[in-house]
């Protein structure tokens, strides 16, 4: 007997969703899911070298470290983390929707996780152009006044790589939730199979949890 012809008969979304390459939804769900616990495992090992960095140059330059923080806005970075834990609300009302079969709701949860996102990256942008204006680019062109200059400058570039990464990742999340989007409208997302839902409600999470630790590492070293 064929590989084809011992795959069980599938209806409507749950055939269409399954791949050629595994014999049944609750495999490829497992293969799937494994995956990204597994990229998640090297992400964490990738975001943990960026903290491990951070924690070394700060013991270093810890009254450097203090004054540059000052520099960042507390307040965009306490509105970013609200936006963040409400994207991460709208995201898990997605995947609960999509594993009750509910597309049309799930489609709206993920429309509006995406404009939390954008709401993020819009006010991370300010932050940005602010740190340009002040001339805090690290570079030829940094400028910071006081004896903690060279602490400063160490400071801010693991603050522009940290949420840098950080925002590539976003940007990376949205790219995947209009996947999402395009995958429920041809009804490859299902109570049967909701898997795609759920693998990127892994990812959102993971970057909501990573700005999690970046806000107090970063804009509260002079507050605690």
């Amino acid at each position: 007997m064929s590989r084809e012809a011992e795959k069980p008969a599938h209806g409507g979304a749950a055939s269409a969703a399954l791949a050629h390459h595994f014999d049944t939804l609750v495999q490829q769900r497992s293969a799937v899911e494994l995956g990204m616990w597994l990229f998640l495992a090297q992400e964490v090992m990738f975001f943990g070298g960026l903290f491990v960095a951070y924690a070394f140059y700060r013991s270093r330059y810890i009254e450097a470290f203090v004054a540059s923080s000052r520099h960042l806005d507390v307040s965009l970075g306490a509105v970013n983390t609200v936006v963040l834990i409400g994207s991460s609300l709208t995201m898990a009302l997605a995947v609960h929707n999509a594993q009750h079969g509910r597309r049309a709701a799930m489609r709206n949860f993920v429309v509006a996780t995406m404009l939390l996102g954008v709401v993020f990256l819009g006010i991370k942008s300010v932050e940005y152009h602010h740190k340009w204006v002040e001339h805090l680019i690290p570079g030829p062109g940094f400028a910071f006044e006081g004896a903690h200059a060279p602490g400063a400058h160490v400071f801010f570039i693991l603050y522009f790589t940290m949420t840098g990464m950080h925002a590539l990742h976003m940007i990376i999340g949205e790219g995947l939730m209009i996947a999402l989007l395009v995958w429920n409208a041809r009804g490859l997302v299902s109570a049967e199979y909701p898997s795609r839902a759920h693998v990127l409600g892994l990812y959102w999470h993971f970057v909501d949890i990573v700005w999690i630790f970046l806000f107090p590492l970063l804009y509260l070293v002079s507050r605690h």
